[in-house]
């Protein structure tokens, strides 16, 4: 019967696999509900609405990703509703599940993927396509929208990816776009009303309802008509009813939706051993490479009483030891020094450390970072200049000076701290060899004044190197992409430079990705419809976990990729390498982000003309289009109001403390 339990199958297979725990669910804060939890109507229609959630990645990534868990807990919420979670299978149980014939289950109650009414996978990369086709054919789900039939999961993708669909327009039947919190209850209203009526024009009709909510994409309703030299003519509904621009969902009101309440704590070992809180969603420092911060505007803080809620409730649900504040720029809400403060206060004496991602540099202050350090280790310090000169962080609008990182971290390394990273990207647009080997020079300046300072020579700097990769709606989406050659060129002789230098060399650590797998990612994160045909034949050819280098194949995807895009008259570097003109007719254009093109084009011509562009939280507005067009607004405090009055846990009370303090 559909929702049963497949866990006695599966049990037995799990001695034959690597890490066997990541398959049996049951963690801390899990949840299993009944099958027919929401009951039968007078006709015996079903009313229950069955989501299977997924995390195309390992468990170990996919398992703290926030949104994931957001989502598995708004839909468990309600009493009509259940979700289950699943994650893509390493290749040894793929292998024992084909052998058994047992499909692709459910990590909660081992039910089959296929059982379920919806099938959501949150995308924040473009490597997890092939994961979703392993998992697809794994629940004896057809790989193609066009050949399911009512029986089966209606397939939505999410997550930040999905703001260009088209390279996965053949496997999905729909996308939704932006925050998920109220979309998926949205989704969920209309299969309960669906299901209520006894499913009348099955697929189809329910696929129709959802596209003319203007808020949800589905792939099928449009046609892609190209030019004669490949490019789009333009992209347009097949049937009445259909939008020609799908928006975005965006959530305003953050402390309405504090979740997770109850994080889950996974039994294996995870990428993120803590509890986090998103303490602000959006970003408008307006950095020209970054599709997140483009993609997630306005600014939307939660506020300081809040955060403190979700911290207190969320360590008493998990008993993690460590918080992490968590958003783009998380040193740049405006209440983060009393957020700091008043969290190290209540939990000082606890070891409950907190910790913040990457932070700006302009963000950073020694009373910030001894706040964050006061209850914990004192780790190293990670800040992204991102680009190695002067005019290059002009180009890429971050704004960020050479002496404001001088000065940065003079005082962290003063302060006592030893080891600081920089984070960098290589190719982006207009750069030459010049602006990369600035990134040498930079670093030696980094351990100088480090020495100087602190009048010790133990002092290292870390370089990481990421490829820098043009993304959709950003002001770089006509930009070229750097190739891999002349990527891995530029980094040798950066890695030289380096290397060279007797005095500091030793003590700047240097890491760096080839351009290979970027030149993938572009092809995916650029592409059309037309790209989903090189998905799938490097799917069939063995092509799994591509996000893990020990798995990716670059020579796969080039040679599937070939025959597979020939027939249309384009290759590889027409997505990657190609610099696209104004009037271009792009992939996505139909998915509205709130960002106005015209705006986004000029960001581009800014760029060109090394034009830095301020922040649109602290001036006037510069009419990106979001706020008027999306009916939204910026959202930042400060509140006034402090984390007190609730209770400060001392080390020689905390044993007495009532649950939850």
């Amino acid at each position: 019967m559909p929702g049963q339990s497949r866990f006695h199958e599966l049990e037995p297979l799990l001695e034959r696999v690597r890490k066997p725990i990541q398959y049996v669910g049951g963690e801390l804060n899990s949840t299993v509900k009944d099958w027919n939890v929401g009951g039968f109507g007078p006709d015996g229609a079903e009313l229950t609405v069955r989501w299977a959630l997924m995390y195309p990645d390992a468990y170990e990534v996919g398992v703290p990703n926030q949104g994931m868990m957001i989502l598995y807990e708004v839909l468990n919420e309600r009493p009509d509703t259940l979700a289950e979670r699943t994650y893509a299978v390493w290749a040894d149980l793929e292998a024992e599940l084909r052998a058994s014939g047992l499909p692709q289950l459910t990590v909660d109650a081992h039910r089959a993927i296929g059982d379920f009414d919806l099938f959501g996978i949150s995308f924040s990369t473009e490597l997890g396509y092939t994961n979703l086709l392993t998992a697809l054919d794994l629940a004896g789900i057809p790989l193609h929208a066009a050949d399911r039939a009512d029986d089966h999961p209606i397939v939505i993708a999410g997550g930040h990816a999905a703001f260009n669909p088209e390279p996965i327009a053949d496997f999905i039947d729909a996308a939704i776009v932006g925050d998920g919190e109220e979309a998926v209850l949205a989704v969920t209203d209309i299969v309960a009303e669906f299901k209520a009526e006894g499913s009348p024009g099955g697929r189809d009709e329910l696929l129709m309802r959802l596209a003319r909510t203007g808020g949800v994409y589905v792939p099928a309703f449009y046609d892609v008509d190209y030019l004669p030299d490949g490019r789009i003519k333009r992209v347009a509904p097949n049937r009445s009813g259909v939008p020609w621009r799908v928006a975005k969902h965006t959530v305003m009101d953050l402390d309405a939706w504090p979740y997770p309440k109850q994080p889950l704590v996974p039994l294996a070992e995870s990428v993120h051993e803590r509890m986090s809180v998103e303490i602000f969603r959006g970003c408008t420092r307006g950095c020209r490479f970054c599709q997140a911060g483009m993609i997630t505007r306005p600014v939307r803080e939660r506020s300081i009483t809040g955060i403190g809620e979700m911290v207190e409730r969320g360590l008493a649900a998990t008993g993690f030891e460590e918080v992490g504040l968590l958003s783009l720029s998380s040193a740049d809400h405006s209440e983060i020094a009393g957020i700091t403060k008043g969290l190290a206060d209540r939990y000082e004496g606890t070891n409950t450390g907190l910790s913040l991602p990457s932070t700006r540099v302009d963000a950073f202050n020694i009373d910030l970072a001894n706040e964050l350090t006061r209850n914990g280790r004192r780790s190293g310090l990670t800040f992204a200049p991102e680009g190695g000169s002067e005019r290059i962080r002009k180009v890429i609008n971050k704004m960020v000076s050479e002496e404001d990182l001088i000065r940065t971290v003079a005082a962290a390394y003063g302060a006592g701290w030893r080891q600081v990273k920089l984070y960098f990207m290589c190719g982006l647009p207009t750069e030459t060899d010049e602006d990369v080997l600035q990134i040498a020079e930079l670093a030696k300046r980094v351990i100088e004044t480090g020495r100087e300072v602190s009048g010790r020579k133990d002092i290292r700097c870390t370089v990481s190197i990421g490829g820098f990769i043009p993304k959709a709606h950003t002001p770089f989406q006509w930009a070229a992409q750097l190739g891999a050659e002349e990527t891995d060129a530029r980094l040798e002789k950066l890695r030289q430079a380096i290397r060279s230098d007797r005095e500091f060399g030793r003590s700047i650590g240097f890491r760096y990705h080839d351009g290979k797998p970027g030149i993938v990612e572009g092809l995916l994160s650029r592409g059309d419809r037309r790209v989903g045909r090189v998905i799938e034949a490097v799917w069939r050819d063995g092509g799994r976990f591509d996000g893990w280098s020990e798995h990716f194949s670059y020579e796969r995807w080039m040679a599937c990729a070939g025959p597979a895009l020939e027939p249309f008259g384009v290759d590889v570097d027409w997505y990657t390498t190609r610099e696209r003109e104004e009037s271009e007719v792009l992939p996505w254009d139909h998915i509205d982000s709130g960002l106005d093109k015209e705006w986004l084009w000029q960001d581009w011509l800014d760029a060109l003309d090394e034009t830095e562009v301020d922040d649109c939280r602290w001036t006037p507005c510069f009419d990106c289009g979001v706020c008027p067009q999306m009916g939204t607004e910026i959202e930042i405090g400060p509140t006034g109001k402090t984390l007190l009055p609730l209770t400060v846990i001392r080390p020689e009370s905390a044993q007495f403390a009532p649950a939850g303090q």
